[in-house]
């Protein structure tokens, strides 16, 4: 079969692979109905974050359940599923305990579609088949009405933003986005979800249109570590230096400042001030798996709009020329 790669400093080129099989009564093999381009695909893709070699793209996707082993009990061929990004067991202690991104049954940060970051090759999703290897745990069936091809980001970048406002704003709170690409426009919409007032920073003028679009007060700036005013709660979707820096000096004391960016540059943060105004600094990696359902039930209840934040459609044919133009704040593809 054939599979899209990108990265490595070249152009974005499909490569004949095998086609995987199941290998265990555990697994999964899925059509892929729609992949979307995460934010660090992007840079990537760009060489913005340059790669070794090329790797297989792909690793936001919804797909349909083609063959199932011998053990698999939750899921049948032709079931519509999103998949997260993250590769996890469901049956060791952290999974049990809702730290699947940390599950202790495969390498550290083992992924779909991202071997650049260090977790081995699992495949890409911008391909013919994709073999999931713990079924039961990893499939979550995509509800009745959600259109597949809308919701691919619900495998990563969705629930990114997500964890960085739902577990901490209230109602009645104002929260503060600092965007950069996709997640911040997500993180937009679950403020939105939730009924919470949100101010939108970035400096890119088709972002913070969709982020209006999505109910935000906007704010056309470059954060240079300065603070944009006093918020309970900070999504910090930003990689920059200066950018965590605003974020930080933006939460009101006793808030949480909740950071999604990849921090790859040295960044002294003020941890004086911070302690002094009781601050409270969130950094980690999406937990995928354990927040898709929260994502799934808004959408499945018309509250979080997440295919508004679609700014492109291309087919998986046509990836190639796609990917190596400019590209928006989230391209989707899909197989036809």
């Amino acid at each position: 079969m054939r599979a899209l790669y990108g990265g490595g400093g070249g152009a974005p080129h499909f490569r004949d692979v095998p086609e995987p099989e199941l290998g265990s009564g555990g697994a999964a093999l899925v059509r892929p109905l729609a992949v979307a381009l995460c934010d660090l695909d992007v840079a990537y893709i760009a060489g913005l974050l340059p790669t070794d070699e090329p790797y297989a793209v792909g690793h936001e996707f919804t797909a349909e359940v083609v063959a199932v082993g011998a053990d698999v009990a939750a899921l049948r061929p032709g079931d519509v599923v999103a998949v997260p990004f993250q590769i996890s067991c469901g049956h060791c202690d952290r999974c049990r305990g809702g730290r699947s991104l940390y599950c202790r049954s495969v390498p550290p940060l083992s992924t779909f579609g991202l071997a650049p970051f260090g977790g081995g090759d699992w495949g890409g999703a911008v391909a013919d088949l994709v073999r999931v290897p713990y079924a039961d745990a990893m499939c979550v069936p995509v509800p009745d009405g959600v259109d597949p091809l809308g919701v691919a980001a619900v495998s990563d970048n969705a629930v990114d933003g997500y964890r960085c406002v739902a577990p901490y704003a209230r109602a009645g709170d104002d929260v503060l986005v600092l965007g950069s690409a996709s997640v911040g426009l997500y993180a937009v919409a679950v403020a939105r979800a939730l009924a919470v007032n949100c101010t939108y920073v970035d400096d890119d003028p088709e972002r913070l249109a969709a982020a209006e679009r999505l109910g935000a007060t906007v704010v056309e700036a470059t954060p240079d570590g300065t603070g944009f005013g006093d918020f309970p709660t900070v999504a910090a979707c930003v990689s920059t230096p200066d950018g965590l820096l605003s974020a930080l000096r933006s939460t009101e004391p006793g808030g949480t400042c909740v950071s999604a960016g990849i921090h790859y540059f040295p960044v002294e943060p003020p941890l004086y001030d911070l302690y002094r105004r009781g601050i409270t600094f969130v950094t980690a990696r999406a937990n995928a798996r354990d927040d898709m359902p929260a994502v799934l039930r808004l959408i499945a209840q018309g509250r979080l709009a997440v295919a508004d934040i679609t700014a492109r459609t291309a087919t998986f044919a046509d990836a190639p020329d796609v990917l190596s133009g400019a590209l928006p704040h989230k391209t989707v593809l899909t197989p036809r």
